[in-house]
């Protein structure tokens, strides 16, 4: 009786929620071959057992909802490859590191899936629901990392991050060394610049020269196209 209970639901018996995230590894597998549509999805409920029309309907916000719900295993697939005790026997800079290299790594599999999903967040009207996703891969990142701030560091932390998450991702799309390793040192770098601004910040902005103020702006501009 005990196992019974435990016993995995069918997918018939899956709410539309369960039945989005259960099939998202599914339909970005095949999203690298046939895009985030339809047939994508429709493939992806036949490997899984579940009914095309169900599948479709929980996607019914299209492709975005498709990606919405990949990133999102992704951000778990990272959750899982570095639990709480692990992650606290790191410094703060190993710490994001870490996270940021699990969340590459949940991906490596799936690069032309995730180049396809980049280039449709990209769209002028997804742009909106890209900022929103990336912020919520960010903040889950400084959230595992310990960030309790809620004053504006909480909000220039996950900029930072933001910028230099997302050059990363730009050089992981064509890293082919062994490894991963160009992306890695990529990140390395970035990350010094990330530690560089939380170690000067609060005396640049005490200054009372206008000259010596840090512009925001600009420092995650340079975060994000740097000279590598």
């Amino acid at each position: 009786m005990m196992e019974d209970a435990m016993a995995p639901l069918a997918p018939a018996d899956l709410t539309l929620d369960e039945l989005r995230a259960a099939l998202a590894p599914l339909v970005a597998a095949n999203a690298a071959f046939d895009g985030w549509n339809d047939k994508a999805v429709a493939a992806a409920a036949q490997t899984f057992g579940a009914n095309p029309d169900v599948a479709r309907l929980a996607y019914a916000g299209g492709a975005v909802d498709m990606i919405d719900a990949w990133f999102a295993e992704i951000d778990r697939r990272m959750i899982d490859a570095l639990p709480a005790d692990r992650l606290s026997a790191m410094k703060i800079r190993e710490r994001i590191t870490a996270l940021v290299e699990a969340r590459l790594a949940a991906v490596a599999g799936e690069r032309e899936a995730l180049r396809r999903a980049l280039a449709i967040l990209a769209m002028p009207q997804n742009v909106a629901r890209a900022a929103k996703l990336g912020w919520r891969t960010v903040d889950l990142m400084w959230r595992l990392a310990g960030d309790s701030a809620t004053d504006y560091n909480h909000y220039t932390k996950r900029a930072m991050l933001g910028a230099v998450y997302a050059a990363t991702v730009t050089v992981f799309l064509d890293d082919e060394s062994g490894g991963h390793a160009d992306t890695r040192a990529f990140l390395a770098r970035r990350i010094d610049g990330i530690m560089r601004f939380e170690k000067f910040k609060g005396r640049m902005l005490a200054s009372r020269d206008p000259e010596r103020r840090l512009s925001l702006s600009r420092f995650v501009g340079r975060l994000r196209y740097p000279a590598v």
